[in-house]
């Protein structure tokens, strides 16, 4: 391998001249002299169109290179301009980096891909530039990407969410591919507006392609999913459903608590230590109301809450054990969490899949349909 063929695969540069090779022991710097070969000269910086030349422009300029180790590296060479008969003067395009760009192809991408798999510091660190540049060159690789891919060609099942950056307030929207697992779309925003922006880019078209949307219950994103693809499912996902359940659940339980304590304090006192097996169940004990769907049974407390079966079996009742059925989910029936410390209650209630498929976003309790019966 020759000596310029060499460099060349050293700097990732293609149809390039390489004219000379020195380096700045003052900056600690590799500087290498180049030049386009015949057939990239004289072409305008924007569309890569034949122009004739302007002028010489500003003299000679220097593009940033990757790293040869510790020892940093940029490309040095004339930058003309040319008269393109679209975009008017510009500087002439090069072969090694993008217009109005300072580093060479092939660090945007090193830099474009640290950024999706390392922090905010080792990117930094390892390329010697500043986060603003980081930004910068994302921005430049992006727009070039998205210019020859189509990020919402096959699109038919996503998810929309938001998520918080920084402090305060301050949201992204984003829009997922279930199919590919990737990312497609993303804005600053919680808002309908900002959901509706993605349907925009979408179109009617491809709106109507959708077969199942995903989302988390809010109903800024409802409304908009509703309206621009009224053919498709709408799934709730398993945390806003477990909330809504556990929401309702503590409804149950302070009614529950409720109607006992007046029954409670009318029972006669008891001597203190642990009363007999035999020894008949309290009447606050027990309660029974009518309605289907959820069973609970409550004590009033201590000793008094404690059921015959607990009492003879001596196993200690925890308190009330509160179960949901939802028609057309898959949270089962009457499983059992541990008590948290210091809760006078346990729940059941689990979650078998990972999404629950629902009829339509509405007001947290409302569609669960829960009635109570105590045994």
């Amino acid at each position: 391998m020759r000596d310029v063929s060499l460099w060349r695969c050293l700097l990732g540069v293609e149809k390039t001249v390489i004219e000379a090779v020195e380096f700045d022991e003052d900056a600690e710097v590799l500087i290498a002299s180049v030049r386009p070969t015949k057939r990239q000269r004289g072409r305008c910086g924007v569309c890569r169109r034949r122009s004739p030349g302007y002028d010489a422009g500003a003299g000679r300029r220097r593009w940033r290179a990757l790293d040869l180790g510790m020892v940093a590296a940029v490309l040095e060479a004339d930058a003309p301009r040319v008269s393109c008969r679209e975009h008017g003067v510009v500087v002439a395009a090069v072969p090694w980096a993008r217009h109005d760009a300072g580093h060479t192809y092939a660090f945007d991408e090193t830099v474009a891909w640290l950024a999706t798999q390392s922090s905010k510091s080792t990117v930094t660190e390892l390329m010697r530039i500043a986060w603003r540049t980081v930004g910068s060159v994302i921005t430049r690789v992006w727009d070039e990407i998205e210019a020859q891919h189509d990020r919402f060609a096959g699109l038919r099942r996503i998810g929309i969410d938001e998520i918080s950056y920084k402090k305060g307030h301050k949201y992204l929207m984003v829009v997922v591919d279930h199919d590919t697992r990737r990312l497609v779309w993303a804005a600053p925003g919680r808002s309908s507006a900002t959901v509706g922006e993605f349907f925009d880019l979408l179109g009617e078209e491809r709106c109507a392609q959708i077969t199942h949307v995903s989302a988390d219950g809010a109903d800024f994103i409802d409304a908009i999913v509703a309206k621009r693809c009224p053919a498709a499912v709408r799934v709730a996902d398993p945390f806003p459903v477990v909330r809504w359940a556990t929401h309702a659940l503590d409804e149950v339980r302070r009614q529950a608590w409720t109607d006992a304590r007046p029954r409670a304090r009318h029972e006669p006192t008891r001597a203190r230590g642990r009363p007999p097996a035999d020894a008949p169940p309290r009447l606050g004990g027990r309660l029974r109301t009518g309605g289907t769907g959820a069973r609970a049974s409550a004590g009033a407390g201590g000793d008094r809450g404690r059921t015959a079966s607990s009492r003879s079996s001596g196993t200690p009742d925890l308190g009330p054990a509160i179960s949901i059925s939802i028609p057309g989910s898959s949270i089962s029936p009457r499983p059992s969490f541990p008590r948290p410390p210091g809760c006078p209650y346990r729940l059941g209630g689990s979650v078998n899949s990972t999404t629950t498929t629902w009829p339509a976003f509405a007001s947290p309790v409302a569609p669960l349909g829960i009635s109570t019966s105590w045994p």
